[in-house]
């Protein structure tokens, strides 16, 4: 899980003010930007601010280690907000949809996209919003640990789910 770090102005962002996003190579502008990519990508009413400030974390630590990286971050970033009359983030969320979609097929669109599957669902905050209890393995498996718990799908049939065998 990528974690955040005390002392950035996106600290307002988080569920508490005790969470904050520090960016190495980008800018908070730009880090605000990649958040609302995120959003615009894999929206979620209900996922905080602070699991896409994850995303932009995570995209931040690819261009501190990489020149090539965050070239292609930043000038995608700029032409978002370009395309957007200066402040993507600020930009209704149809006009942000329009603009992402027009640059689906880019190395940009693609990095952005292939990050947010880890940073916005590989992480605590997004398994209690989405009511995952995380991995079971180290703590015996599902069997015994809520393989039954699902409380929004309709109780199956004897027939459908026998007991388990625990034997």
């Amino acid at each position: 899980m990528g974690t955040l770090a005390s002392g950035s102005m996106l600290a307002a962002l988080a569920p508490s003010t005790a969470w904050a996003l520090e960016l190495k190579k980008l800018s908070t502008a730009e880090g605000q930007t990649l958040m609302a990519m995120g959003r615009t990508l894999y929206p979620h009413k209900k996922l905080p601010d602070a699991v896409y400030a994850l995303l932009a974390k995570d995209l931040d630590g690819k261009a501190a280690g990489d020149a090539g990286a965050a070239k292609m971050l930043q000038d995608g970033i700029a032409w978002l907000n370009k395309s957007a009359g200066g402040d993507f983030a600020k930009a209704s969320e149809k006009q942000r949809e329009e603009i992402v979609r027009g640059m689906e097929g880019t190395a940009f669109f693609g990095t952005v996209r292939g990050q947010c599957i880890t940073s916005l669902y590989d992480n605590d905050m997004a398994y209690a919003v989405f009511g995952y209890p995380g991995s079971a393995w180290e703590k015996g498996g599902y069997i015994t640990r809520g393989f039954q718990d699902l409380k929004w799908l309709p109780e199956p049939s004897k027939e459908a789910s026998p007991p388990p065998f625990l034997g």
